[in-house]
């Protein structure tokens, strides 16, 4: 992603949309696959630019009953400040009900603010939360940036990705109406830069429509269903060696592959690990499964390559063996839970990719 251009343009986005859409509900049935689980919690995504700003904030208004100043037009971006997670209550108060919950790196939209508390939606969570763990402003662009990621879906029947910003260039492969793909730069007003199977591939920016993407809460009935998902698939883990079982472990090489097959194996070992520190840590999911499906933080998780991969069975050893050693505790990365496409950011880099 780059820097504060790329969340400008996202902004207006936040500025005409009060509502963050949900991924599909969890249902597990016994013996099932668990892969039919698949996106669990929420995703942030804004479609910045598609209609008249003025007539959206208007009519979202007119539903909420809200009447929103001139000037929050262009600061309506929430971000927690957590180490762990945030509660969300029913009313600017510690002592009101609890509604739902937003972890580190969530994100959402101000529909109210007073007393040091302000009302927020992010995902399906409505309500409110103290300023003392938020962050606005300038602060919330800047960690909107760091933990953010732009995606473009193809919008016309066949896409011919090139090899350079030019009609002319070269075709590196042809993707499918609906497909998603990773962002590594959208400066260029007519072509965006993606992330083509581990190389820097371009698309034209007519048959593309872009969203930002930032994690979002979970209410109360959401973290219900996803923990019993959890516990029904039968995953836990346990300090240093993580306790798993073969699907498991075939499902995080399934996503090193899609992330990292082209790197070099130090490279695959990384981002199992990335994975492994964030089940180990309080401010994720704490099972492998929650942190790859998780707010489309992945996008092979998000387009549906890791269930196809893992579905087919054609992983490799080497992405197999990288996933094993990270559950067994190997961290190449020291406790970073982030990674991307190396774009010159501070982190650890270990081949095409910055880990932080």
């Amino acid at each position: 992603m780059t820097g504060s251009g790329k969340l400008s343009a996202a902004l207006m986005g936040i500025c005409i949309s009060v509502f963050l859409f949900m991924c599909s509900d969890i249902t597990v049935s016994a013996g099932g696959n668990y892969l039919d689980t698949q996106n669990g919690g929420v995703a942030t995504v804004l479609n910045p630019g598609t209609r008249d700003t003025a007539e959206i904030i208007s009519e979202k208004a007119a539903e909420l009953n809200l009447t929103i100043p001139e000037e929050e037009e262009v600061s309506s971006l929430v971000m927690a400040n957590v180490k762990d997670a945030l509660n969300v209550r029913s009313d600017a108060s510690e002592d009101a009900d609890k509604v739902g919950k937003l972890y580190k790196d969530c994100g959402g939209v101000i529909l109210e603010r007073k007393d040091g508390w302000t009302r927020l939606q992010s995902g399906n969570v409505i309500g409110w939360a103290s300023d003392e763990y938020l962050l606005f402003d300038e602060e919330a662009e800047a960690l909107a940036n760091d933990v953010g990621r732009m995606i473009a879906t193809v919008d016309t029947e066949t896409l011919r990705v090139r090899t350079a910003p030019d009609g002319e260039a070269g075709i590196l492969g042809l993707l499918p109406k609906g497909e998603i793909l990773e962002v590594v730069d959208d400066s260029d007003g007519e072509w965006i830069c993606i992330d083509y199977e581990g190389e820097d591939g371009y698309v034209s920016a007519e048959y593309v429509i872009l969203d930002f993407q930032i994690d979002a809460g979970e209410t109360l009935e959401e973290i219900k269903a996803r923990e019993e998902a959890e516990l029904e698939a039968k995953r836990h883990v346990n300090y240093g060696q993580y306790t798993t079982d073969a699907d498991t472990t075939k499902l995080l090489a399934a996503l090193v592959q899609c992330e990292a097959g082209a790197e070099c194996y130090e490279g695959k070992v990384a981002v199992a690990a990335v994975v492994m520190n964030r089940v180990r840590s309080s401010a994720y999911p704490d099972s492998i499964h929650g942190v790859i499906y998780a707010s489309g933080q992945f996008t092979p998780a998000l387009n549906g390559k890791v269930n196809a991969l893992y579905e087919s069975g054609n992983i490799s050893e080497s992405c197999l063996q990288a996933a094993q050693e990270a559950i067994d505790g190997t961290s190449n990365v020291g406790s970073a839970t982030h990674f991307r496409r190396n774009n010159g950011r501070d982190g650890i880099v270990i081949g095409n990719h910055v880990f932080y």
